[in-house]
């Protein structure tokens, strides 16, 4: 039963995914048809935030009460990474916004923020490992890092602009 929820859970997402291509690569991102394409893809983004919740629920195994300790700390880390995220938007819109007149000085000034974005996100998780660990059994929280790192790489191809905010696929 249990690999039944991972196997629908994941399938779940796979299938998200495969909607967010289907909608990059179709006419609906015309720039007459943006606000309907915005709309679209706050709906994809929700559903996508969606389902991944339900593949790290079916993954995780909680007890109930696991679970009401877990989630709250879940919700505050994506709450957090996604200010985050809003960083690494700006910072991606900022390069190509210069890419063709980049200077040295931008360049500088671009890569000094990647840096300062990826060390602000380790200090979140390093900030809620300990959170996590109190809310569950250090094979469950093991399991939960796991869960992260298979979520990444959904979104270290090229995505985009409209998909920029994948880095919340961060599990």
């Amino acid at each position: 039963m249990k690999q039944m929820k991972r196997h629908i859970g994941l399938a779940a997402v796979t299938t998200a995914w495969i909607l967010a291509l289907a909608l990059i690569s179709s006419p609906i991102f015309a720039e007459e048809k943006m606000d309907k394409s915005s709309s679209n893809m706050e709906i994809l983004r929700e559903k996508i935030k969606a389902d991944k919740k339900l593949v790290v629920a079916a993954n995780m195994d909680l007890t109930d009460a696991e679970a009401k300790a877990f989630w709250p700390i879940y919700q505050e880390y994506q709450t957090k990474l996604g200010k985050i995220n809003e960083r690494v938007v700006k910072l991606i819109v900022d390069y190509a916004e210069n890419f063709k007149g980049m200077t040295n000085e931008v360049a500088k000034k671009l890569m000094k923020e990647s840096m300062a974005v990826e060390k602000e996100r380790l200090a979140l998780k390093e900030s809620l490992m300990p959170e996590f660990q109190k809310a569950l059994p250090a094979i469950k929280v093991a399991r939960y890092i796991r869960l992260k790192t298979r979520f990444r790489p959904l979104c270290s191809m090229n995505w985009p602009t409209e998909f920029l905010w994948c880095n919340n696929v961060d599990a």
